[in-house]
């Protein structure tokens, strides 16, 4: 990192040296780290970052965040030993009391985070702001603990991008790109854009819980066959039905969960480009809602963040690794050629294969460790998307959200009902895996999962939406 980038750093931040009696530690300081998590956001959307490569970010930034708190919470243990490839994080090489440590984890996660984004002028611009903003909190801290605390947070973001750095994205950058092929069955671009195909070698990238990126793989996608009575038929006849009876209801819940982070608008002879949050970015949004909610501390918010981020990064390397390996067909390709040529899907294809459903896989995997984290039943509204002009929706529990995120995808006509299903099943499994295998907390047992994971089949109603 240049000394200018080091410089605009500190200045951002030293607005958000509130230490003092006038702080209240589970309210000012965990909205300091829900700021921080939703400005990553912001710059993610702003650089238009594919769903996997955002899930990376969250998950990395997240890491550094926990990793700095946990000293001031001895009842939390490290990541390292735990997820794959972290070695032991360094610890403060003074006396923890001396630092602030909210101060260091933001700066952790937020110097994690414009590592791996784009904008990094944007980054720092939304970080004086939030500094603005958290400035009338308290009275200020030392400039020697300040100084201190930003150190910290610096040596432990170092080590986080250093572990980052071996987790083969640097080489997939040079990997080849899809090659399209006229394979019956197969996946080829679709319409507006005809975009290539999204990062191809994801499934090759190291997991964070997950022994492999097949640990959990789905059964394969129905036999392409264009008979009739087979399989393949009757799902594309159903997503075409779907489409073209679809009730209010289903719109809504479509464009609720769209989630594609670069849609492109055509106008006669004009293409121009919408930008929404992607799918992991819309889960990180259910953490913070959840997190207030209980008034959870800034550790506690901390702990939801990275192992929800985790869980999602898992998922999208699960469904990027099946759908590079099965290259299915998508609805609009099939239904174009076989029922309707000029059948448009509710929502925009995005730009990969179709199986498995990533919505699904990532949305389940995020819903099962949120209700290890916050419980069973957990009811909540959704107020992510009002940013992007869409309603609050609210759930009875994470697992409702996650097979209505998972469902909406057959109602916006870019998945067959096996795609849903089987990535269903394999989120659960991913989730499941990173509950039993990851432990935040000291002195807690691993928790028996067998049960979870066996009856990973098992989901909410999709009938009754």
């Amino acid at each position: 990192m240049s000394e200018l980038s080091k410089l605009t750093i500190v200045v951002g931040l030293t607005a958000l040296a509130v230490s003092g009696c006038d702080r209240k530690p589970a309210e000012s300081e965990a909205d300091l780290l829900h700021s921080a998590v939703h400005q990553l956001t912001s710059v993610i959307v702003y650089d238009i970052f594919s769903p996997p490569q955002s899930s990376r970010v969250y998950a990395y930034a997240s890491a550094a965040a926990y990793e700095t708190l946990r000293h001031g919470y001895p009842e939390y243990q490290s990541l390292a030993g735990q997820v794959n490839g972290l070695t032991a994080v360094p610890a403060p090489d003074v006396p923890v009391d001396s630092l602030d440590l909210p101060l260091a984890g933001v700066h952790a996660f937020m110097t994690v985070g414009k590592a791996m984004t784009f904008s990094r002028a944007r980054m720092d611009s939304l970080r004086l702001a939030m500094g603005e903003r958290i400035k009338q909190h308290g009275d200020g801290i030392s400039e020697p603990v300040f100084k201190r605390s930003i150190a910290y947070g610096e040596k432990v973001a170092d080590h986080i991008l250093a572990w980052a750095a071996k987790d083969q994205f640097p080489q997939s950058r040079g990997y080849p790109k899809f090659t399209v092929t006229s394979a019956p069955g197969t996946w080829v671009p679709t319409p507006p854009a005809y975009m290539d195909a999204i990062e191809p070698s994801w499934g090759k990238l190291r997991p964070f819980a997950l022994d492999s990126a097949s640990q959990f793989r789905a059964k394969p996608p129905p036999a392409f066959d264009t008979a009739q009575n087979s399989q393949f038929f009757r799902e594309m006849k159903e997503v075409y039905d779907v489409v073209n009876k679809q009730d209010e209801q289903q719109r809504e819940i479509a464009a609720f969960w769209d989630c594609n982070p670069y849609v492109m608008n055509v106008r006669g002879h004009a293409m121009y480009a919408t930008k929404k949050i992607t799918p992991g970015g819309h889960w990180m949004g259910i953490v913070r809602g959840a997190s207030r909610k209980v008034d959870a501390d800034i550790m506690k918010s901390s702990e939801a963040y990275v192992r929800t981020a985790m869980a999602v990064a898992d998922g999208f390397i699960a469904s990027w690794d099946e759908k590079y390996r099965s290259i299915y067909i998508r609805p609009e390709t099939a239904i174009n050629a076989y029922l309707d040529e000029t059948w448009q899907p509710l929502l925009q294809t995005p730009p990969f294969p179709e199986y498995t459903s990533g919505h699904s896989v990532i949305s389940n995997a995020a819903a099962t460790v949120l209700t290890d984290q916050f419980g069973d039943g957990f009811a909540f509204s959704d107020s992510t998307e009002m940013e992007y002009g869409l309603p609050v929706r609210s759930f009875t529990s994470f697992n409702a959200a996650a097979a209505e995120a998972a469902i909406s995808r057959l109602y916006a006509g870019i998945h067959y009902r096996a795609a849903v299903e089987e990535g269903t099943i394999q989120g659960k499994k991913v989730g499941a895996h990173l509950v039993q295998k990851v432990v935040t907390r000291r002195d807690e047992p691993k928790q028996n999962q067998t049960a979870a994971i066996g009856d990973a089949g098992a989901s909410d109603d999709h009938s009754d939406h």
